[in-house]
Order: structure tokens, then C-alpha cells, then sequence
């Protein structure tokens, strides 16, 4: 009966050990990767000065909606910066910018204007506008996910348009 007991203690247990193990690994991750949100800044204003910008150069801006508490935002900015091949393709078509998300700078204006997909898929979303400010899509990040972090070869078919 004390084996019994403590064979069923242990199975009860292993997945709260786990669930414990794997937030540790998130937040270890989250601390190491960089942090591209300003929780202070005004997003709005910030889309009407790189909307200006991508005039210039003839871009459209990429806007990742999300925030430095949100690993799978964090994970998607350090692919597409450090991945050679997906940071070209990023920086000719787009000027990409970080629009916060969080308790602290809910960024109202921005997502009265533009919308916040988030809300309804889940962070990070993104909103692709043209270089006059037009919205031209919007997309969740979920069917470019693999395991823990994403498929790269979809995420290179997202910034270069081909992703649906």
C-alpha cells in the first residue's frame, strides 16, 4: 500500500515538476533574448514617423504587436534579426517596428486606428501597412510556430508575401 502511495504521489507530482522546469526555461530564455518593445513610447506617433520613412525608401511597415513579457514575441524578433537570409528579405521590403502591448502602455490610439489582431489570435500578431499608413493585412503568428520557436522556411514566406 506504501508503494501504491507513493507511486501515485509521483505521477501527481511529475507534471507540476515539469510545469515548473519548463516556465524556469521560458524565463531564462525570456532574460537572454532582447528586449525590442519601448513600454513608453507612443505608438502611434512612432507609426506616423516611420510611415515617412518608408515613403523615403519605398517600404511597407511591418508592426509586431506584443510586448517584452511575451516569449514567442521575443523568439520571432531574434529570428528575423539574426537569421542572415530572413533579416535581408526583412530589411528590403519593410522598415519593421515593435508596437507594445502590456498593462503598462496599452497603446490605445494605435489599435483604435489600426486594430489589434492580437486580441483575437493571440501575440505576437502583425499589421502590414503600405507607405501611406493603408492597412493591407493583418496575421497571427500561430501557423509559422514550431515547437519552441518557428518554422523558417514559413517565416520566410511571410515576409516575402507568400504566406496565406
Amino acid at each position: 500500500m506504501k508503494q501504491l502511495f507513493l507511486i501515485a504521489l509521483l505521477c501527481i507530482g511529475q507534471p507540476f515538476i515539469w510545469g515548473q522546469t519548463q516556465a524556469e526555461e521560458v524565463a531564462k530564455e525570456k532574460a537572454a533574448l532582447p528586449k525590442p518593445y519601448n513600454t513608453e513610447e507612443d505608438g502611434l506617433a512612432k507609426i506616423e514617423e516611420l510611415l515617412v520613412e518608408c515613403q523615403k525608401q519605398n517600404k511597407k511597415l511591418l508592426i509586431q504587436i506584443g510586448g517584452n513579457w511575451c516569449v514567442w514575441c521575443l523568439r520571432f524578433n531574434h529570428l528575423v534579426t539574426t537569421d542572415k537570409e530572413l533579416k535581408k528579405i526583412l530589411d528590403k521590403k519593410y522598415i519593421y517596428y515593435h508596437l507594445n502591448y502590456s498593462p503598462e502602455n496599452k497603446n490605445e490610439k494605435a489599435f483604435a486606428k489600426y486594430g489589434n489582431p492580437g486580441e483575437k489570435y493571440g501575440y505576437p500578431a502583425f499589421l502590414i501597412l503600405d507607405k501611406h499608413g493603408n492597412l493591407l493585412a493583418t496575421r497571427k503568428t500561430e501557423d509559422m510556430e514550431e515547437s519552441k520557436g518557428y518554422d523558417r522556411i514559413k517565416v520566410k514566406k511571410f515576409l516575402q508575401g507568400r504566406l496565406n
